[in-house]
């Protein structure tokens, strides 16, 4: 019974391959119009878009390692071979000149210190030297540039005379007049004489009228010396090494050096 069973499946089985490949047509018993697999391959429509919902994926391919952040400082830095020991050179020239002065700074706060000064700066002069002490970096207490404006100088005037011997007759008749005079040295009175000193013209004048009442006749008021600015440099306490500093200025000091303080 079993071998009749295989042997009717197996006629079984012949009879589809042959019906499904078309070799029982001749017959009468075409295949159905269901297209062969080749046929169903040329005319499929774009398969390459066709996606599984819940078909199994693919192996996915393998994604480059993200690289790994660098670091500004290495996790090992390399070990430098130790240097072998070597005399250190000597200190050139320029580096022991830019010690000195440090050196130099605790024995200039050191020294014994005292006051100085020097006046009859211009006012350009004055302004240099601002400049220059600027620069060598003084504590603000250190120096002082004052002001100093002197007014013009007025005088009842005689003269000027063309020698000293004729100054000296007139001085002579002074004298026997009982009036008081003093010698004018001044460039463009000198010789010469005057009768009083004043601080406006004005009040020149008024000496004029006092000695014209005394018969003083060739007298006049002329201005001796005009209003003038100066500044004076005052050095409250500095100690040699500042002092000599200031003193090597230069031009700057106008040729002037320092005085101690009255």
């Amino acid at each position: 019974m079993l071998r009749w069973t295989i042997a009717v499946l197996l006629a079984a089985n012949s009879l589809y391959f042959a019906w499904t490949q078309g070799h029982l047509a001749a017959i009468g018993f075409p295949p159905t119009s269901e297209p062969r697999e080749p046929q169903r391959l040329t005319q499929q429509i774009a398969p390459e878009n066709v996606r599984l919902l819940n078909g199994p994926r693919g192996a996915e391919p393998p994604t480059a390692p993200a690289p790994a952040p660098e670091s500004a400082v290495p996790a090992h830095p390399p070990v430098a071979a130790a240097p072998a020991a070597v005399e250190a050179p000597p200190p050139t020239a320029p580096a022991a000149l830019a010690a000195t002065p440090a050196a130099a700074t605790p024995a200039a706060a050191n020294e014994p210190r005292a006051c100085w000064q020097a006046s009859g700066f211009s006012p350009e002069q004055a302004e240099l030297l601002r400049a220059e002490l600027r620069l060598l970096s003084l504590g603000g207490g250190d120096w002082q540039l004052t002001e100093t404006r002197s007014p013009g100088r007025w005088i009842v005037y005689m003269g000027r005379y063309d020698s000293a011997e004729q100054a000296s007759r007139k001085k002579a008749e002074l004298r026997a007049m009982g009036v008081e005079f003093r010698d004018v040295n001044t460039n463009g009175l000198a010789p010469g004489i005057a009768l009083g000193t004043f601080s406006s013209e004005e009040a020149a004048r008024e000496g004029l009228q006092l000695a014209e009442r005394r018969n003083v006749r060739t007298a006049r008021v002329v201005q001796e010396r005009a209003e003038s600015l100066s500044y004076s440099l005052r050095l409250p306490a500095i100690g040699e090494t500042v002092r000599a500093r200031i003193e090597a200025l230069g031009p700057a000091m106008a040729g002037r050096s320092l005085q101690r303080c009255n």
